[in-house]
This record gives C-alpha cells, sequence and structure tokens, in this order.
C-alpha cells in the first residue's frame, strides 16, 4: 500500500511536468505564429508604401517640364508631337465617364442580382447562379476585351447608328461585367448575414416577402452593399485592357456616351512602351499612375469606412 501511495505522487508529477511542457511549447508556438504573422502585416505596409513613395517621387518629375496648371488644367494630350502638351483633362473626363457609366449599369443589376440568388431563387438555383458569378470574375479582361471588339462595338454601331462602336458607352457596357461579380458576391454576403430574426419578426408583422427584402433586409445590409458598390467602382476605375481595346483611345473630352475616349490606364497601358525612360512623357505617365493610385486608395478607404461603421452600429 505504502509503495502504492508514493507511486501515485510520482504520476502526478510525470504528468505535471508533461502538461507543462506542452504548455510552454504551445506558449513558444503561438508567439513564433504572432510574431511571422506580424512581419507579414508590416512587410505588406512597407511594400505599400515603396510602391506608393516610388510612383509619386517619379510622377512629381513631370512638373519640372510641365506646369501644375497645364498638366491638371490644359485638355491636350499629344506627349509625341513637336510641341508636346501634357493636358490630362481629357483622360480624366474618359475614366470617369467610361466609370459613371459602367455605375449606373452595374449596381441596379448587380444589388437585384444579390436580392434574387439570396432570398428569392430556389436552392439549385442559387448554386448554379453562384458558379456563373465565380466564373465570370475568373474569365481574363482581355478575353471580354476580345468579345468586346468583335461582337459587342459591331452592335453599339448597329442599334444606335452610328459611325464607329469603340465608344465609352461600349467601354462602360464591358467594364460593368467585370464589375458586377464584386458587387454581386459581396451583396449577397451581407444580405445573407442578415440575422433571422429580422425576416421573421417582419413577416410576423405581416409584410410581405418584398416588403420585407426593402424595408428590412436592404436597409439591414446597407453598409456592405455600399462596401461591394465602393470595390466594383475600384475595379471599373482600375479596369486597363477592355478599356483599351474598345474605347477608340481618342483623347478628347467626349460630348455623348456615344463617342470615342481614353481613359487614364489605357493611356499607361499604350504608351509606356514608347516612352523613353527618365523623359518628361515617362514622368507624366508616372503621375498619371499617382493619380490612379490616391483614386482607389481613397475608394476603398471610403469602402473600408462604411463597412467598420455597419459593424459599429449593428448592421
Amino acid at each position: 500500500m505504502s509503495d502504492t501511495g508514493k507511486s501515485v505522487p510520482n504520476i502526478q508529477k510525470i504528468l505535471h511536468r508533461k502538461d507543462l511542457k506542452r504548455s510552454i511549447k504551445y506558449q513558444m508556438g503561438e508567439v513564433i505564429i504572432e510574431k511571422i504573422i506580424f512581419m507579414i502585416g508590416i512587410t505588406a505596409i512597407v511594400i505599400l508604401g515603396l510602391i506608393f513613395y516610388y510612383l509619386v517621387s517619379t510622377g512629381l518629375n513631370v512638373f519640372r517640364e510641365v506646369s501644375l496648371s497645364e498638366f491638371f488644367l490644359s485638355i491636350g494630350w499629344f506627349p509625341v508631337s513637336v510641341n508636346p502638351k501634357y493636358g490630362t483633362v481629357p483622360l480624366i473626363v474618359g475614366s470617369l465617364i467610361v466609370t459613371f457609366g459602367a455605375v449606373l449599369i452595374s449596381v441596379p443589376i448587380g444589388i437585384g442580382s444579390a436580392i434574387f440568388i439570396s432570398e428569392v431563387a430556389p436552392s439549385k438555383t442559387r448554386t448554379v447562379l453562384k458558379v456563373i458569378i465565380e466564373f465570370l470574375s475568373a474569365v481574363p479582361s482581355v478575353v471580354l476585351g476580345f468579345l468586346g471588339i468583335v461582337v459587342l462595338s459591331n452592335w453599339v454601331r448597329i442599334v444606335f447608328s452610328i459611325s464607329t462602336g469603340f465608344t465609352a458607352f461600349t467601354g462602360a457596357i464591358l467594364v460593368s461585367l467585370m464589375a458586377l461579380p464584386t458587387i454581386i458576391s459581396i451583396s449577397d454576403d451581407a444580405i445573407a448575414a442578415v440575422p433571422k430574426d429580422y425576416r421573421d419578426a417582419s413577416l410576423a408583422l405581416g409584410a410581405t416577402k418584398w416588403e420585407t427584402i426593402w424595408h428590412v433586409l436592404v436597409p439591414a445590409a446597407s453598409s456592405g452593399i455600399i462596401a461591394a458598390v465602393m470595390l466594383g467602382v475600384g475595379r471599373a476605375i482600375g479596369e486597363t485592357m477592355a478599356v483599351l481595346m474598345v474605347t477608340g483611345n481618342a483623347a478628347q473630352i467626349p460630348d455623348t456616351m456615344f463617342t470615342s475616349v481614353r481613359t487614364m490606364t489605357a493611356t499607361i497601358a499604350a504608351e509606356m512602351g514608347d516612352t523613353v525612360r527618365n523623359d518628361t512623357h515617362y514622368f507624366a505617365l508616372f503621375a498619371i499612375g499617382s493619380m490612379l493610385l490616391f483614386m482607389t486608395t481613397i475608394i476603398n478607404t471610403i469602402a473600408d469606412y462604411v463597412v467598420s461603421r455597419g459593424k459599429r452600429e449593428g448592421r
């Protein structure tokens, strides 16, 4: 009995030591993982900061030869002429009009599709539609641009009886197709995240299904829907290849949506390969890139703010 009594504390000591070793190993592993994640986060921030610094510092060199008023207020973009001009107004207006047109097309369709998928469609239909949306987001922009050249531009030219189908409207349609997956997916997630109690309470008070969707679910998911729209706008502004292929690439201020335009992204893609390094034209393209980066950063910041505010308010 005495030997047995002595062995029990020994066993307990051994188990305690093993548990202590495991706890120490677990804590060390946790600390190491935290440090690795911290370093990865810091590395991402440093890389982003270096990108900002390089773009801005390189782009600012253009103002050694070009005045601020000419660059931001002039309407002529002729960088390779005898008397080069570096007015970015036509490029900014071209980008904004294509983006605005894409938003007008994609936002109603995207939000409506998200509501249908989340609240109306049967389960099998919902699965099929989600697969189609994911497939659409996986299609390369150059492929959509090729389809825009072959099919969409001819359709626009014939339907609207205009001389060419390479217009801002064609680019807006194509960019809206690229923004749709982002808007639909995030809006669908936002609506699906609304607690079921909201639906049940609304229906119990006598509201119809459509009244519940319009007056309860959409307002409750508004922060996520707004974030989806903002991210879709960011995608539209930053699109390059599709607008380069179908908008006509005319650096002019358009009179209507059915006029050829040139966007900032298309300008960089079309001209960067032909510029002389450290030339004024080269620096001007970097300045345009800096403007784009600031615009997309502001849009993403607003989207993040809306989502954070929605979480704080419990939406």
